[in-house]
């Protein structure tokens, strides 16, 4: 017999859920409203108008700190996935792995320090090793703290899959490498893609980190943005935050869909 039991209901939960989220959520909603914004004044509504979107897009410099971000986010997204791959898999799946845990602790130990305190640490780095490539220190650097956010999603997608289908693969004489390519890689794609997507948000949003190692012409989009917030806003800033507001829930729409899928493909 099946039992029911009563739901309990808390009086005034509702209506503070819809604050929250209402806190959460009213300043992008002003941010996207007033990128329509005629008027050159925030505050001031006087009409629709798409100028400051084509204002945004014809900047040269936001355009290049785009590239800049996109290009560091991109190679730095590849190499953080493809360590936390490697990493996971030698301490999920290794056999004779000696201190897992520790190993593990220290592939997230970017989490747990301070921004700050990695960001100097890699100045001082570079400066004492002599590198002079604010490209190329950009992209060790974030590939550096990117690594944990890609790691975490692959290794709890490891840790929920079974070890039937590796250890058939096994039976049928499959090599390690073919059992990876064809059984391990498609199972836990959905979590190496959503470590990616995090690797490279979390790359594209850095501004302490990159505001230490930039240099002329390697200056990325969060550091430009913050400067044009230090001369004033404009609707041109509201415009640049809707666009990047706009790619992110694409982003994310992106990573729920192969997440769906991955689970789909499981059942």
């Amino acid at each position: 017999m099946t039992r029911r039991h009563d739901v309990k209901h808390y009086p005034g939960l509702g209506p503070l859920v819809a604050l929250f989220f209402v806190y959460l959520y009213a300043p992008l909603a002003i941010v996207v409203i007033y990128s329509f914004n005629a008027n050159r004044i925030v505050g001031v509504w006087t009409g629709f108008s798409l100028e400051w979107y084509a204002s945004a897009l014809n900047n040269r410099a936001l355009m290049n700190a785009l590239k800049t971000s996109l290009t560091v986010a991109g190679v730095a997204t590849v190499v953080a996935t493809t360590i936390a791959l490697l990493a996971a898999l030698a301490i999920i799946r290794g056999r004779n792995v000696r201190f897992r845990k520790l190993s593990e602790t220290v592939v997230n130990l970017p989490l747990l320090l301070p921004e700050i305190v990695l960001a100097v640490a890699s100045l001082i780095f570079f400066s004492l090793i002599g590198l002079q490539n604010g490209m190329m220190k950009l992209i060790i650097a974030h590939s550096a703290f990117c690594t944990p956010f890609a790691f975490l999603p692959i290794r709890a997608r490891l840790q929920g899959m079974s070890l039937d289908f590796e250890e058939a693969s096994a039976d049928l004489y499959a090599s390690r490498w073919t059992t990876f390519r064809r059984v391990t890689l498609p199972l836990i794609f959905p979590g190496v893609f959503s470590g990616a997507m995090l690797a490279f948000l979390i790359s594209m949003d850095d501004f302490i980190t990159s505001n230490l190692l930039s240099t002329g012409g390697t200056t990325t989009l969060p550091v430009y943005i913050f400067s044009l917030i230090r001369s004033g806003t404009s609707p041109e800033l509201n415009a640049i935050g809707t666009l990047l507001i706009v790619a992110s829930l694409i982003l994310a729409t992106v990573a729920l869909a192969v997440a769906a899928r991955g689970a789909r493909n499981n059942d």
